[in-house]
């Protein structure tokens, strides 16, 4: 057998393993979206935080919305925890979209509207669901694709010499060409020598300009998935063929755009792309189209992130064990019961009823914390989402901030105490701007001493009353609820705490301040010296009937 007829079978070889290999990895693609649907999303290499905070931050300029959940609020409440619960996505489109909308939102109806009619037309349509999952599934997702800073970077750039690039591609053709002339011998030099070659540059010139390909595969890619996503039949369907029609004559370069993943199939695909050159010769032909509809397609992108956010959606009332659709009113309140913490394995639920400042008081590990951060989560999940972990959640539309989580700040300086008034100031900001707010305090000013604490925090507190905006904040200082009982609601978490048993906690929301203090009862249990506890109750009994603390001789 000569060589010609080798070489003719290895590629024939190939390309049934690459049409074999594809169809095994479809068949169990499908199968995979449709085990997974109802359960939490499984642990993925993919979405990092980093690159999607990249994106978000330069698709927010893009964007209008109304309300920003800010970085403190973000990292108080553990909202990426709560994005990676919600993550049933497919592609990176789906999970920088899912990203933006917990971080940025509509005080409107508008959006709830558009949003609830997708998702009731997934759930009345589990096959057609599952044919767009499955399409963005293909799609894949891709840490750092960098389409977004593409698309709104004012500096783009593309690898020159197209015809050199174009060349470059033909000569593997000319030697299989010449492979059936009188001149075999020249193409086998051509074919091998061109295949060696090609691979070669392509991976040295893709180093080069790794960002730029990186982002024209993974966008080209996109426009590929939605021009399969247009063929089902959806709510978004009129918008969608309309974003696509300026993209339509670039739509067919799609396949040599395709990622290089950890599949063979994949992998012999890259390769040949480079082969030819094909990745650099389309990026050519793509880059004049792109750059001159970029509104358009930053669009495109974000339709196709909402088809994927929808039933990321459904998908997450399906999973929880108790969810409710908020119900928005015009008074300034927020009622609720049955609020539960969705980061917690076995929550203990509690109701609702905030229409003026709140203390919520207790002692520590009480669940006064966790009940805070239940009601802030709800309020960002209520205008996001429209989903709430409760039995029932409503609310006037507004901001959510909270100051909770507080450190020290090394790189600026700021101590504790500093760095929590800055955060504390940035929430009267908001407020100041008379638009309704949900402020959220943990251990209000807890950087600093007892007697400045209560004068400080009592007069912030009194503060919020002049506005609209609501304040639920948790403290331990009994002063606080007493100084304030006048103008603000008490509530509070107890504990039980035995000699047989130590402390113990039922986590359940009681009306009114705290009325216990077992601080002292606790060493006691802990067998601290009997002195020591002795001394201490002295010391506390004496300040309850003076308000004035003994000094010891």
């Amino acid at each position: 057998m000569n060589s010609e007829r080798i070489i003719i079978l290895v590629i024939i070889v190939l390309i049934g393993l690459v049409v074999a290999m594809d169809i095994h990895n479809k068949r169990k693609l499908k199968k995979q979206i449709k085990n997974q649907w109802g359960t939490f999303p499984s642990n993925s290499r993919y979405d990092a935080e980093k690159p999607l905070k990249k994106s978000f931050e330069k698709l927010r300029t893009f964007n209008d919305k109304e309300s920003f959940v800010d970085e403190i609020t973000w990292n108080d409440l553990d909202m990426f925890s709560i994005f990676e619960e919600l993550n049933h996505t497919y592609s990176s489109i789906g999970s920088e979209a899912l990203y933006k909308r917990l971080r940025l939102f509509d005080l409107n109806d508008l959006d709830q509207t558009n949003l609830e009619e997708l998702i009731t037309y997934y759930k009345n349509n589990e096959d057609r669901r599952e044919a767009i999952q499955y399409i963005f599934a293909k799609l894949g997702k891709q840490d750092h694709n960098s389409v977004i800073d593409y698309l709104t970077s004012s500096q783009k750039s593309r690898p020159a010499y197209l015809s050199f690039f174009i060349f470059l591609g033909l000569l593997p053709l000319l030697g299989l060409l010449l492979l059936f002339t009188a001149y075999s011998n020249i193409g086998v030099i051509v074919l091998i020598g061109s295949i060696m070659f090609n691979v070669i540059y392509s991976q040295s010139k893709k180093a080069s300009l790794d960002s730029e390909l990186n982002s024209m595969s993974y966008l080209v890619r996109c426009l590929g998935s939605a021009k399969e996503v247009a063929k089902i039949n959806h709510p978004l369907n009129g918008k969608l063929e309309t974003l696509l029609t300026p993209f339509r004559s670039i739509l067919y370069l799609s396949y040599f755009f395709r990622f290089k993943g950890s599949g063979e199939a994949e992998i012999i695909i890259d390769y040949l792309n480079m082969l030819f050159m094909l990745p650099f010769i389309a990026y050519h032909f793509a880059f004049n189209r792109i750059k001159h509809y970029e509104k358009e397609a930053i669009q495109l992108w974000e339709l196709l992130g909402n088809l994927e956010v929808a039933y990321a959606i459904l998908n997450y009332r399906k999973v929880l064990t108790l969810s409710c659709q908020p119900e928005f009113i015009s008074e300034n309140k927020v009622l609720a019961d049955k609020l539960y913490h969705p980061l917690i394995e076995e929550p203990v639920a509690n109701p609702v009823d905030w229409n003026r400042n709140t203390l919520v008081s207790g002692s520590n590990a009480s669940g006064k914390s966790t009940y805070v951060k239940s009601l802030a989560i709800n309020c960002i999940l209520a205008q996001t989402i429209y989903t709430c972990t409760a039995e029932s959640f409503s609310l006037k539309r507004g901001h959510v901030m909270t100051s909770m989580a507080v450190e020290d700040n090394v790189h600026t300086g700021d101590s504790y105490f500093i760095a929590e008034i800055k955060s504390l100031k940035r929430i009267m900001e908001k407020v100041m701007t008379q638009e309704q707010c949900y402020c959220f305090v943990d251990e209000i000013l807890r950087g600093t001493n007892t007697i400045e604490r209560v004068a400080a925090s009592s007069s912030i507190i009194e503060w919020f009353s002049k506005y609209q905006s609501l304040a639920f904040v948790a403290t331990h200082d009994i002063e606080l609820t007493e100084m304030l009982k006048a103008k603000c609601t008490n509530v509070h978490f107890q504990e039980k705490v035995t000699n047989e048993s130590g402390v113990s906690f039922d986590f359940k929301l009681r009306s009114g301040p705290a009325t216990t203090r077992n601080a002292l009862q606790l060493l006691q249990v802990m067998e601290f010296p009997t002195d020591v506890v002795a001394h201490a109750k002295e010391k506390a009994q004496h300040f309850d009937e003076t308000r004035s603390w003994s000094y010891s001789h």
